[in-house]
């Protein structure tokens, strides 16, 4: 990775750290963003501001994308690809549809340009202690490659297959996260139906066999409305019944899912 010049959009959340970890790992970091003061942060450790998605694109060898869902991602390609030479790479963390990224892929291969797609899992906290899980799909050589950039904000990072890989393994990772959480609710709420405490019973299912991170979510949020992560979960959800239409595991998650994640949903508005 010597030399290569990395280049960052999404300095949100989850990205706005891993960006971080970038530019303190010592690479030569460029980013770019709609809001000026979001990048004074990187600024002061030396990254350089891009003026445009363009120019950024025209001086990095390799942009990470962590931008919010398909219509962002595809917007910042359109003006990426057309600036970044052959030889280069782009990498997506977003969350989005597989075929988003096989169809970005196949513009990029007509440029000479690689595409891995890379979603990220853990979350913020995760990001700033640089052990996020990184999901990849494309080409061995094209992830050996990106690699590098991988490792200053990821611990366990695995190539799942070819472009689109990554994204399928988050969407549902995060539809399975989704129905733990509604189905830890439900569980508590049965418990509290029964007569039980509800926090002495999720601290004994804590040591029990019923444990799962759902369970340390919904344990911390008595009601649905008190549960931030609803849009993003919908969203995910959403992607998944679109990529894997009509077949009885999409059905079995969407059902444990959805109810909780519309109250949710509806309590945040």
């Amino acid at each position: 990775m010597t030399g290569q010049r990395i280049g960052f959009i999404g300095l949100g959340n989850q990205g706005g750290p891993i960006a971080h970890r970038i530019v303190d790992a010592g690479m030569p970091l460029t980013v770019w963003a709609r809001r000026p003061e979001a990048l004074e942060p990187y600024r002061a450790k030396g990254a350089t501001i891009a003026a445009s998605v363009a120019e950024l694109g025209a001086a990095c060898d390799h942009v990470g994308i962590c931008v919010v869902n398909d219509a962002d991602v595809i917007g910042v390609c359109e003006q990426l690809i057309p600036a970044m030479r052959a030889g280069a790479r782009i990498a997506i963390h977003s969350t989005v549809l597989p075929e988003t990224c096989t169809t970005l892929a196949e513009h990029c291969a007509a440029r000479g340009i690689d595409l891995i797609d890379a979603p990220v899992s853990g979350g913020a906290a995760r990001a700033v202690q640089g052990t996020l899980t990184v999901m990849c799909g494309g080409a061995a050589l094209v992830f050996d490659a990106a690699r590098p950039v991988f490792e200053t904000f990821g611990k366990d990072i695995a190539l799942l297959g070819a472009v689109g890989a990554g994204q399928r393994a988050k969407i549902v990772n995060n539809s399975l996260l989704a129905a733990n959480i509604a189905l830890a609710h439900a569980a508590l709420a049965a418990g509290e139906a029964m007569g039980l405490d509800r926090a002495a019973l999720a601290r004994t299912i804590r040591t029990s066999s019923g444990h799962s991170f759902g369970l340390e979510v919904s344990a911390g949020t008595p009601s649905p409305g008190d549960f931030k992560g609803a849009a993003l979960l919908t969203k995910d959800l959403a992607l998944l019944v679109s990529a894997l239409p009509g077949h009885p595991a999409t059905a079995a998650l969407d059902a444990a899912a959805s109810p909780y994640l519309a109250e949710a949903s509806a309590k945040t508005e």
